[in-house]
């Protein structure tokens, strides 16, 4: 007999309390550092930001343990400390900025930090909203058309919004109204990632289907390729009419990693790079912004006082940081065009250096690795995709945005997650975080101690579905009692976890409803661990094998 999988999980968010009351401590002392360096003193914001910070976190983690107790406990301390470390930064920018203002006369700028605690707050009721309304994360794949049809407004209705209303900086990816902006493209983002996980699981064998074999690949069938042309449709519409190069990459690079994920062959990355190369080079070499920015993207020097000012100056202050930094507060990252926002990573940079940089980037690795890890654990196939398309998009938008700072690649004017100023991309990647952890949640919650149908008395603990293995068994393997086998032979035989089921003893006896047996008559029931099946004469009777 197989020993019984002990169900005692620890929900483990003493862990994540824990977590975040370190992510506090960090965040608070480089706040100290910052004034300490800046001011030479200690002044009432360094209490109010704090205090507002693990005010903030605290409620976040009440909400994790009232509504979704058994998610991963990293995941959002994670993404605390990330939010943490880009207020340390605002909140030096705003002293340099103030310090600045005061020595030419001029009035004392408002203080970004104290607007992205407010968004921190609305963020965070907004993650609290996403863990309460969606108690189960398979209930959105029955709204995927509707997330997908929802998106593409959001992603299109900055172009069609006057000039007046949209644009900033060249790039048409926003909604003003009066003081207020916001960015639709960082929703839309999550949207199209639930859509296409949904559309993948019902569509899934039109991907996966007989193709041409071509240098040991399979390559889909012309008439297979419709989704993907039209993905590349809208990142290229996205591209030429909003001049966003940013979201144009983040879009379809979440489409096809999403594709591959669910059909796990290459050729369609390769055709989708091959078409999306394509399309660049046509953009290229029709789109005037396009043009400036891989002009500024091969050399940043060639214009230092015009349109490669913003990039020179980063670099430059990379450099300034060296591999330990300038130390916090000590350098001058406000001299840096956008230095909150798009280049967050540049003064960053500047101040903690290669190796501060280095562990800020493994700090997003890890929050994407989590929600990978979610995507393994969980047994739906919507779940696996969902949360596989949200850990790719955290990952995606990091490598897009320090890509361009470092000019690695073109630049693309997008913000780095929980980091960078801004309430779009906060609140937006909140409610993803939400989304990851109500997956986590469903991957690491225990199976029912008790399933419907099953006898009363005394049960066996079940494995919980994070743990409990999987087992195949063949149908050659599965045996028919003889004949002359009479129904009170075939005994119950000890319960055993979700999918292993009890042992079966010699005279054939069956695990209970749910369980699949291991002997010469198993007897699969409804539930996980079984599945329905019939004999070749029809249903089999009670006592004798059904199926697998």
């Amino acid at each position: 007999m197989r020993p019984a999988v002990a169900a005692a999980v620890s929900t483990r968010r003493g862990v994540e309390l824990a977590l975040l009351a370190f992510a506090a401590v960090i965040t608070t002392g480089a706040l100290v550092l910052v004034e300490a360096n800046q001011e030479q003193e200690l002044t009432w914001a360094l209490l109010y930001l704090g205090a507002a910070y693990l005010a903030l976190l605290a409620l976040a983690h009440l909400a994790v343990r009232k509504f979704a107790p058994y998610a991963d406990p990293l995941v959002l301390p994670l993404a605390a400390l990330l939010n943490g470390i880009g207020l340390v930064m605002i909140h030096r920018i705003d002293l340099a900025r103030i310090a600045r203002a005061a020595s030419l006369g001029n009035e004392e700028p408002a203080q970004e930090a104290v607007r992205q605690v407010g968004w921190t707050a609305i963020g965070l009721v907004f993650f609290v909203g996403v863990l309460w309304l969606v108690p189960d994360h398979r209930t959105l794949a029955r709204y995927g058309y509707t997330a997908g049809f929802v998106g593409l407004v959001l992603l299109a209705l900055p172009a069609v919004l006057p000039a007046s209303l949209s644009e900033v900086n060249g790039a048409r990816i926003w909604i003003r109204v009066g003081p207020a902006s916001i960015q639709p493209g960082e929703f839309a983002k999550i949207l199209f990632v639930v859509f296409f996980a949904s559309f993948l699981v019902v569509k899934r064998d039109l991907f996966t289907s007989a193709g041409k074999h071509f240098l040991g690949m399979t390559f889909p069938r012309p008439r297979d390729l419709g989704p993907l042309l039209v993905a590349w449709g809208v990142a290229m519409a996205v591209l030429v009419f909003e001049s966003d190069l940013g979201t144009s990459l983040m879009f379809f690079g979440i489409v096809l990693v999403m594709l591959y994920v669910a059909t796990e062959r290459i050729s369609w990355v390769i055709i989708g790079l091959t078409i999306f190369g394509a399309g660049a080079f046509a953009a290229w070499t029709f789109v005037s912004r396009v043009q400036v920015r891989v002009s500024v993207w091969l050399d940043p020097f060639a214009d230092y006082n015009g349109r490669g000012f913003q990039v020179s100056q980063g670099l430059f202050g990379l450099a300034t940081g060296g591999m330990g930094g300038t130390g916090l507060g000590a350098g001058r990252p406000e001299l840096v065009p956008f230095s909150s926002t798009d280049f967050i990573f540049t003064s960053l940079g500047e101040e903690i250096g290669l190796v501060g940089l280095a562990a800020l980037l493994v700090i997003y690795c890890v929050l994407a690795t989590r929600a990978m890890r979610s995507a393994l654990a969980v047994r739906d196939t919507f779940g696996k995709l969902l949360a596989a398309g949200l850990g790719w998009a955290i990952a995606w938008q990091v490598f897009v945005v320090v890509g361009g700072v470092i000019n690695l690649i073109p630049n693309t004017g997008i913000t780095a997650p929980f980091v960078s100023y801004g309430g779009s991309s906060l609140v937006a990647n909140y409610a993803l975080v939400a989304l990851v952890l109500r997956v986590s949640n469903a991957a690491r919650q225990p199976a029912q101690e008790k399933r419907p149908g099953t006898p009363a008395g005394p049960q066996s603990p079940l494995a919980p579905l994070a743990e409990a293995s999987t087992e195949m068994v063949s149908r050659d393997q599965v045996r028919t009692p003889p004949q002359g086998v009479r129904h009170q032979e075939a005994t119950a035989g000890p319960a055993g976890p979700a999918g292993q089921g009890g042992a079966a003893g010699q005279g054939g006896a069956a695990g209970p409803p749910g369980h699949a047996g291991h002997g010469h008559a198993g007897h699969a029931g409804p539930g996980p661990g079984g599945h329905h099946g019939a004999t070749p004469h029809g249903p089999a009777p009670r006592g004798r094998t059904r199926g697998e």
